[in-house]
């Protein structure tokens, strides 16, 4: 698989952290198709802000689909394809949360699907790589005010 992570990784500018970065060490993936990645350390000013540890998960995931699904033969009569595949990827980061003093952590995380038809790797790369770049320039961008709305629930 091509994923990888290359340490240390520079973290979106947010709201109480100040220069933030993760060095990630790699991991065992739970599936045979997917590669994982714990924070082992964090660099700029995170406190509060603890590393990897098994009760206190700190991890990046990137899946692949158990088996890669192509394009099925055209219809001989009317040249249409009638069921185009999907293969779906997963990135999925989490970190284990403090909800109250005195009480055990509990994992959150953030999950991205990832949704590719089958066949578009191949003939319309150019508008995957529009669909990644936008999806991380909108992420980057509206970081703070996605974490405002998390914390507020008002959007």
């Amino acid at each position: 698989m091509s994923f990888s992570i290359s340490s240390p990784v520079t973290g979106a500018a947010v709201t109480g952290l100040t220069s933030p970065t993760y060095t990630y060490a790699a991991g065992t993936g739970p599936t045979n198709r997917s590669k994982q990645y714990t924070v082992s350390n964090l660099g700029g000013t995170q406190t509060g802000v603890s590393v990897h540890s098994v009760s206190n998960p700190f991890t990046c995931m990137f899946g692949a689909p158990a088996t890669v699904r192509s394009l099925p033969r055209a219809n001989p009569i009317t040249g249409l394809i009638s069921q185009i595949p999907v293969n779906v990827y997963k990135l999925n980061v989490r970190k284990g949360l403090v909800v109250q003093v005195n009480q055990p952590v509990v994992v959150g995380g953030v999950y991205a699907t990832i949704n590719v038809p089958a066949g578009a790797e191949t003939n319309d790369k150019v508008s995957l790589a529009a669909m990644f770049s936008s999806f991380i320039g909108v992420f980057t961008q509206t970081v703070n005010g996605i974490l405002d709305t998390v914390v507020s629930g008002e959007p």
